[in-house]
């Protein structure tokens, strides 16, 4: 009698189990620059509009534009995430809400943005889930 060539139900599952964690699994893109107005939030806002023209979900976690107008233009469209506040020393501050980004289930494929140069007073508040986000 002949072999069955149908494949194995096992290698399947493990298979489709592979390229479902593949396409879960996010990825970093880091925009470094040598000081202050280089470009790196304008860089970094250019390629949240082409993400978000390929259908890409996009979340603007905190901004810094320092006044230019061509990279407020940049966040034309795009969703900007509330910041918390909180208060240290007697003064209001404030940050990106990193519980609130956590607890945010985007879709697989997102393209979240956080710009500013000076992102590590995050330390200040000690949130849960982030000590310092470096701009």
């Amino acid at each position: 009698m002949a072999r069955d060539a149908r494949p194995d139900p096992d290698a399947l599952l493990a298979s489709i189990k592979k390229e479902t964690d593949a396409a879960r699994r996010g990825r970093l893109k880091v925009f470094f620059g040598m000081c202050p107005g280089v470009g790196k939030t304008y860089a970094m806002l250019q390629a949240a509009q082409q993400k978000t023209k390929q259908g890409v979900e996009v979340v603007v976690g905190v901004v810094e534009t320092h006044g230019r107008k061509e990279t407020e233009a940049l966040l034309e469209g795009l969703a900007i995430s509330p910041r918390a506040q909180f208060e240290y020393k007697g003064t209001v501050l404030e940050e990106m809400d990193c519980d609130a980004l956590v607890l945010w289930q985007p879709p697989a494929e997102t393209f979240a943005v956080r710009t500013g140069e000076k992102g590590a007073r995050a330390a200040l508040r000690q949130a849960s889930r982030c000590r310092r986000w470096l701009g």
